[in-house]
């Protein structure tokens, strides 16, 4: 609790006793609007604002070492622990970073990537992915046809060791986190009308582009609402090159230390 305490009194930028009274105050049961009015005096006069932004974070913080608990404890089962992951696993500050870890250690129902494993595909997807080989990557592929295990020609290899190699980077948790900061630096939300011709509250977003780390919070959900209504269509403009960009080059670290 006295992390927890320390982060929200530094976030909302009040004393430590304030949080700490004010917690356990919720605790016993007291609404923010009692504690608010008849309880000034423990708070430190806290307003009704602060005191509701207080109880939010003291229940996505509780929620996020609840989540972490989880998570360590299904990796330690599957004997697949390390330093490492621990260590992210306690630095990280929300419950997208602690998923974006655990996301390669999470039970999953069949994927196209877990059929291609099965089919023998890894190790050409790894061939892929380093790009190591100077053979013609079709000659290699050859010798991973299979028609026992539906593995029919050069192209059928590929395609399934593409989707391992597009699975892998989607539950790397460090490209994860890379890739979603590049998009919020650079990337834009761009919106289009469902329907042109049709009248809407929503026409000043009909032909709308602007950099996600720069568009206002109630454009965003007056956005999130014209998609739910189907008036609009949204889409996030990413800079693709800069990500692959980096993807090559840790691919390139990654091989010379292999």
């Amino acid at each position: 609790m006295k992390d927890i305490v320390k982060i929200i009194a530094e976030e909302l930028g009040v004393k430590d006793f304030q949080v700490e009274n004010t917690v356990k105050l919720i605790d016993e049961g007291n609404t923010i609007p009692f504690i608010a009015r008849y309880r000034k005096e423990a708070t430190g006069g806290l307003s009704d604002e602060i005191l509701r932004n207080l109880d939010d974070r003291l229940n996505y913080l509780r929620n996020l070492e609840k989540r972490k608990e989880e998570i360590t404890k299904s990796i330690e089962e599957q004997g697949k622990m390390t330093e490492e992951i621990q260590k992210a696993i306690e630095n990280a500050m929300t419950l997208a970073e602690v998923e974006d870890i655990y996301r390669p250690y999470k039970q999953k129902k069949k994927t196209r990537a877990t059929i291609a494993k099965a089919k023998g595909l890894e190790p050409l997807s790894i061939i892929i992915m380093l790009q190591s080989e100077k053979q013609d990557i079709f000659k290699i592929a050859e010798k991973y046809i299979n028609p026992e295990k539906e593995v029919n020609s050069v192209e059928e290899a590929i395609a399934g060791a593409l989707d391992i190699i597009a699975e892998n980077i989607s539950d790397n948790a460090k490209y994860r986190k890379q890739i979603k900061r590049m998009c919020y630096r650079e990337g834009y939300v761009v919106t289009k009308a469902s329907d042109e011709e049709k009248q809407t509250n929503y026409e000043m977003y009909y032909d709308y582009k602007e950099k996600i780390n720069q568009i206002p919070s109630h454009r965003i959900l007056a956005i999130n609402r014209g998609e739910k209504e189907e008036a609009l269509k949204v889409k996030l403009d990413k800079p693709e090159e800069k990500i692959i960009e980096y993807m090559e080059k840790d691919i390139i670290i990654r091989k010379n230390t292999i």
